[in-house]
C-alpha cells in the first residue's frame, strides 16, 4: 500500500512482515514433528558424523522418490537450527547434516 505522496510506509512493510510471520509459524513445529515421526534426528545421531542427503534417505524407511520432499524438509530444519550443514571431510566439498545442541 502506497501513502498519498507515492512513499512506501515502512511501518506498513513491519506490519504485514509481522503477519506473514504468525501465519506461517507453524511451520517450523510441524517440520520438526516430520522429523522425528520416521527417525531422523536418531538416524543422524546414530551415524556418528555429518550425514549426506543420500545416505539419510538410505536410511529412512521411506520410498527413494520421496528424496526430494527430505531434502526441503532438511532445508527448513537447518534454517530452525535443528540441524546444521557440515563438511564431511576437510579434503571434499561435500556436506552433510548434523545435529544441533537443540
Amino acid at each position: 500500500m502506497a501513502l498519498p505522496n507515492g512513499e512506501q510506509s515502512s511501518e506498513l512493510l513491519n506490519a504485514r512482515a509481522h503477519i506473514w510471520n504468525h501465519i506461517f509459524n507453524f511451520i517450523n513445529s510441524m517440520s520438526l514433528k516430520c522429523a522425528i515421526q520416521p527417525g531422523i534426528p536418531n538416524v543422524v545421531h546414530g551415524h556418528g558424523r555429518p550425514m549426506t542427503l543420500s545416505e539419510l534417505v538410505d536410511a529412512l524407511p521411506i520410498n527413494r522418490a520421496k528424496s526430494l520432499c527430505v531434502c526441503r524438509l532438511m532445508r527448513i530444519l537447518v534454517q530452525s537450527d535443528f540441524f546444521v550443514m557440515q563438511k564431511i571431510s576437510k579434503n571434499d566439498d561435500e556436506e552433510g547434516y548434523s545435529l544441533t545442541l537443540a
